[in-house]
This record gives C-alpha cells, structure tokens and sequence, in this order.
C-alpha cells in the first residue's frame, strides 16, 4: 500500500491537547505524519522576544514522543512554503483558525491533485494564552496596582505600561526593526514602491508612513515611492461595495504590486482579514511582506516575509508602537537619501 503522506506546520511551543488532538486527526488522514516545527530563530521572528520557550530540539523530542508523528523536520524560514514544495504532502492541514485559502502551501498541494484540510481545533487551547495566564498570575502576586500606599491613576498606568512595551521593543527587536527597514530601502533602491494597507488607527498609520515617504521625515531628500491603500474614497467604497470589504485591499494589491515592491501589514490584532487577503496576494505576485502587529498576532507574523509583534495585548500600546517603528523606518531611510539641500 503506498503512503499517504500527511503534513502540518506550526511552532508546537508548550504541546497541550489542542496540539495532540490536532495531530491525532492529522494522522487519521493518511498513513505518515511529517511535522515541520519553526527553528527558535524562526519563533522569535513570528512570536516576538521570549519564545520559544521550549528550543527547537526539545520541541522535537517530544513531537516524537507522540504515536500519531512519524517525523519532525525544522525549518528556518518564516513561512513552510520551501519544506512542503520539498516534502510534496499528499494531504495538508493546518487548524480551524487557517482557512483553506490561508494556509502557505495549499496551491502547490491542490495543483499537484492533494487535498488541504482546516480541521476544526480543541477547545480553547493557545500556548500564547497559556504564557498570559502564566504572566498574568505572576504580576497579580508580585505587582499591586498602588505605589507607596497610594492607588495608581489611569495616566500613571498607561504611561508605565507605554514604557514598558518600548524597553522590550528595545531589548527584543531592535535588530528585527532594522532588517525590516533594510527590505524596505532595497525595495526602493531597485526600482520598487512601498504598498500600506490597516484599518481604522492603522488606516491612519499607513497614510501617516505613506505621506512621509513621498514628502519627507525630518531630512531634505527625493520623494519616495508610497501608496496607502487607505486613501481613495472610490476606489475603496467601489470594491467593498462589488466585492466585500474582505477584497479592499488585496484588489489593489493585485492590481498594483510587482515582485520589486513591499507591502507593509498593519493589524493590531493580525486576524484582520482583509489584511490578511492582502498578504496572500502579494505574496502570489511575489512582492515582499511585512506585518505589523501585537503580541497575539501570530497569523499575520506567520503569513509575511518580516514581522514585528508589539509585546502587547492592548490596542492603544500597539498602535503607540507601530507609529514609532514606521517614524524610526523613516528616519534610517532618511539618512540613505539625504540630500545637502
């Protein structure tokens, strides 16, 4: 009897029964289960500082442990695009919370007669809730909301927390900000444009980062190429109304974008689903990606090419966050272009 051979994807960091359920049914499809797990590099690009807490050879173990996998293969790359082109699965299958058009892989799949499954997920398991409950136990025993005897106020707090966020960005993610800013000056260096697509505060930020890029940051220099999707009235009240709010933005990527430009992401929550549409598209054109999201955003980490994921679960903090990376992006593209005018 020939093999059927099963393939799902993930960080696997803290395995819970979600996790087993998932790869119990995974098996079921077929004969042999291959597991691809993100090496810690990988993790770290997609879930931000402090992951993984399990290494990725630990993570492999106990995978193996399992009776439904059969083997464990590591990849390095942000997305398992490259290892299931090499492992050509029969079947692919990710979790509920992928639909089949999200889930990396599932066009070769198809195109090569496979079949790709979202199977529905166990419960309300999560290894980032888990972490959040871990962390939220911890600063509940050790962190009493008053200083000195006295209650502290919604300002204090805000302010504490807004710095806070900045000292983990500084400490975690500096050099991730950085290499997101060297895709984006390449882009434009050869020829290519910077695509800005968010909702609400983040429709704000991209016009904000657009605008600029073609007019300036702080230093005089040439225009720069950049298009928030945000901006045209019609254009945007014409494709929700013909196509759904889903396709708003990812029409125009499909429309716009070319394998020399990059796309930046913003979703505070990385579950924005015309976002995510947008990201599919332009990594079907081959335009580069980078996603812009908080602590929790690990689908739309998972689907780009570069991700910065705000330590944060709260929206004010994140959006605070992301408007400071997008000036900070400027500035270093600023000192490349700068002129003596």
């Amino acid at each position: 009897m020939k093999d059927v051979l099963v393939f799902t994807n993930g960080c696997f960091d803290l395995i819970h029964p979600g996790h087993v359920d998932l790869l119990n049914k995974a098996k079921a499809l077929g004969t042999k289960l291959v597991v691809g797990i993100n090496s810690d590099r990988s993790v770290k690009q997609i879930k931000g500082p402090g992951r993984p807490i399990l290494d990725e050879i630990a993570r492999k173990e106990i995978l193996l442990s399992l009776k439904s996998v059969d083997e464990v293969l590591i990849f390095d790359d942000p997305t398992p695009e490259r290892i299931i082109r090499e492992v050509k699965p029969n079947i692919l299958v990710k979790g509920g919370d992928w639909k089949p058009d999200e889930i990396i892989g599932a066009d070769f799949v198809l195109q090569n007669g496979g079949k790709v499954y979202s199977l529905p997920l166990k419960g309300s398991y999560s290894t980032t809730l888990i972490i959040e409950r871990i962390r939220k136990s911890m600063l509940d025993q050790n962190e009493p909301n008053h200083e000195y005897g006295i209650v502290k106020t919604v300002t204090a707090k805000s302010l504490e927390q807004h710095i806070e966020v900045f000292k983990e960005l500084l400490s975690g993610q500096l050099e991730q900000i950085e290499k997101c800013a060297a895709l984006i000056a390449d882009s434009i260096k050869s020829g290519g444009k910077v695509l800005i697509c968010g909702n609400g505060g983040s429709a704000a930020d991209a016009q904000h980062i657009a605008a600029e890029f073609v007019g300036r940051y702080e230093k005089e220099r040439i225009p720069l190429p950049a298009i928030a999707l945000t901006t045209d009235t019609s254009a945007l009240t014409a494709l929700s109304n013909d196509y759904g709010f889903v396709e708003v933005f990812s029409r125009q990527v499909e429309a716009l974008a070319t394998d020399k430009d990059v796309l930046i992401a913003i979703s505070t929550s990385g579950d924005s689903e015309n976002v995510i549409q947008a990201v599919l598209t332009a990594r079907r054109k081959g335009c580069k990606t980078i996603g812009l999201t908080g602590q929790n955003g690990k689908k739309l980490a998972g689907l780009c090419d570069m991700a910065i994921l705000v330590p944060s679960a709260r929206t004010s903090r994140i959006q605070e966050a992301h408007i400071t990376i997008g000036h900070i992006w400027c500035e270093i593209i600023d000192t490349e272009y700068a002129t003596n005018r």
